[in-house]
């Protein structure tokens, strides 16, 4: 089962370097297959740990240098997470798109009988 959700809440892990992250989401779901389901979850990322005080807010925001994207997947108590820099996005979405695509083969086929009634006598009616 492969289960999506944006945000994802914050929490002290170390970041994998993408290449590792994509090999332990593959073994991720090669546990999840016999039972349980993998949690990915992506946010932007702008390198904090930990919240900033709240500032005045006749300050500007400075812009970041680079864009980042965090992202974290678990099963039960296994956490993995990585950090994805703007120049390695188009590398790492091709990989991860693979991974995703073949692991998507346990899913069940949604059961359609209850809206073709429905259909059918919607039309009857009319």
């Amino acid at each position: 089962n492969v289960l999506l959700f944006l945000p994802a809440e914050s929490s002290n892990m170390v970041h994998l370097e993408n290449e590792a992250f994509l090999s332990e989401l593959t073994r991720l779901f090669q546990k999840a297959r016999t039972a349980g389901a993998v949690y990915i979850t992506m946010k932007q990322y702008n390198g904090q740990s930990k919240p900033k005080p709240a500032k005045p807010k006749a300050e500007p925001v400075a812009e970041q240098a680079e864009h980042m994207c965090l992202i974290r997947a678990s099963k039960g108590n296994k956490k993995i997470s990585t950090v994805i820099k703007a120049k390695d996005i188009n590398k790492f979405q091709m990989a991860y798109a693979n991974i995703i695509k073949t692991n998507m083969d346990g899913l069940k086929k949604r059961d359609r009988k209850g809206t073709k009634a429905k259909s059918k006598k919607a039309k009857a009616t009319q």
